[in-house]
């Protein structure tokens, strides 16, 4: 009730009365932060390097951290001496540092990204360094707004061990710091067969990540063949040194002319002598395919951020992030089955690893939903702790709103209310379980309750929320029988 208008003067007063309580302002639940190295970090002359930038597309990318770095690769003659007349082989392999936030920050957009997050912790002049990237790890300490930490450009350390510390520091800053943001994680080396001579990728991670914080954590293996970059974007410049023209005089195939115009062209654009290449010579194609095909192989972490955001904003945070395809996506780096799939989704440890599946007739699929913490009821589903998370944030920002008011019942009563009308909403929308919403929450906000007549005196108000979130039917039982003839 509002205070009496003092009425001195003889008139008409209007009073202005709240019809509505104060209501729970939704977070938003998909707002990823990318950290990694950028050709520039500038807007308008001031510099963005290591300060968390918000964008909305790949146009505001590259209009304030610009494109992609010039990839170069080395192109090795390996046909056999003895076989002049069989066909040309060769080895290609990349030279120069591979920067990789350009082109995952694309595949992210491709998968239904919006609004994020670029912390540029340096340029392509630098080198991928473990402290650049813990930096802009903490660079984001002072943002309220992003709900997922992902950093590709880890898996491109020098060295496992690297990478693993960036990955902790990000389930840290996580589950530990913030609570109210997850980490999307690579696995290392996550284009290679778990069968591979050099050793099972998945189990060195597993080993390596320890036990800390897991539950704010996703990581998802294979890693990706992607269609980001066409065939364009890989052309004859890329090919450092001689190589590629003692291949193509061994083949035959081009031109004396166009070979005197690769290192230096005169008469052609080099996308012209690309293209002219590209009709005559088929050595020129594969070499070029494979150059491709190297900078499309990408880690999954920045396209399932992007399908996070797209199921987010159709289904609601509460659904799970699988059974999704994936877009701009040729196939997975490794062919997983059913019984591949099994060690990934279960582990003695709990340290659950989300498949990414080529299904026939279906595509690329995300086959996971698990946290890394996959032995805990509590915390398996990454639907359910990114829910728990939105249901804190939004909560806790609204009850902000009542610090400094008066510690007593009717203070109790209306943020009881007001908390009770935000679960409902989700609960209406399919966030919460129960066939009504007693069963799907519950509110405790009072003396007697939460609060003692001491919490009282001391200023503290308690209130406590329980609520029942929605999980994934991640595995399905039918049962066949066969009926007896009844006529």
């Amino acid at each position: 009730m509002e205070d009496p208008v003092d009425l001195k003067t003889p008139g008409v007063y209007i009073v202005e009365m709240d019809a509505f309580p104060n209501s729970v302002v939704e977070v938003a639940t998909a707002v990823p932060a990318f950290i990694g190295y950028t050709e520039k970090a500038d807007n308008n002359g001031n510099g963005l390097r290591n300060l968390p930038w918000r964008i909305s597309s790949q146009a505001d990318f590259e209009a304030y951290f610009g494109g992609r770095a010039k990839a170069g690769f080395s192109i090795v003659d390996t046909t056999p001496g003895s076989q002049p007349s069989g066909p040309l082989t060769f080895e290609v392999s990349r030279v120069s540092v591979p920067y990789a936030l350009y082109s995952c920050m694309r595949l992210f957009f491709d998968n239904g990204g919006g609004a994020c997050y670029v912390v540029s912790v340096g340029s392509y002049a630098d080198m991928i360094a473990e402290g650049d990237l813990l930096r802009g790890i903490d660079a984001l300490l002072l943002e309220e707004e992003p709900t997922m930490v992902v950093i590709p450009e880890a898996v491109y350390l020098p060295d496992q061990a690297s990478c693993i510390r960036v990955q902790q520091a990000a389930l840290l800053h996580c589950g530990d710091k913030t609570k109210s943001r997850v980490a999307i994680l690579d696995i290392y080396n996550g284009y290679r067969d778990r069968k591979d001579p050099a050793g099972d990728c998945v189990a060195n991670f597993r080993k390596a990540i320890g036990a800390n914080q897991l539950d704010y954590g996703a990581a998802y293996y294979p890693w990706l063949n992607t269609s980001v970059f066409g065939n364009d974007d890989a052309t004859w410049e890329m090919a450092l040194g001689s190589g590629l023209q003692k291949l193509l005089k061994q083949e035959g195939k081009v031109s004396q002319k166009l070979l005197s115009e690769i290192p230096s062209p005169v008469g052609h654009t080099p996308l012209e002598i690309h293209r002219a290449l590209w009709a005559v010579s088929d050595v020129y194609k594969r070499v070029m395919a494979e150059i491709r095909r190297q900078m499309n192989l990408l880690p999954p972490s920045a396209a399932m951020a992007g399908v996070y955001s797209w199921v987010d904003a159709e289904r609601g945070v509460w659904a799970a992030p699988a059974n999704v395809g994936a877009a701009s996506v040729v196939s997975p780096a490794v062919n997983i089955s059913d019984h591949d799939q099994e060690d990934l989704n279960v582990d003695i440890q709990g340290k659950s690893i989300n498949a990414i599946r080529a299904f026939v007739g279906e595509g690329v699929l995300v086959w996971g939903a698990r946290t890394l913490d996959g032995n805990s009821l509590e915390w398996r589903y990454i639907s359910v702790r990114r829910t728990v998370i939105f249901l804190e944030q939004s909560i806790r920002l609204a009850v902000r709103a009542y610090v400094f008011e008066r510690n007593e019942a009717a203070t109790w009563a209306t943020v009881k209310s007001m908390i009770g009308n935000f679960l409902t909403s989700v609960w209406k929308r399919g966030g919460l379980q129960g066939a009504q919403p007693d069963d799907a929450f519950q509110v405790l906000c009072g003396l007697g309750e939460t609060m003692t007549a001491a919490d009282v005196l001391n200023g503290i108000l308690r209130v406590t929320v329980m609520v029942a979130v929605t999980r994934p039917a991640e595995f399905i039982e039918m049962t066949f029988e066969q009926q007896m003839q009844t006529s």
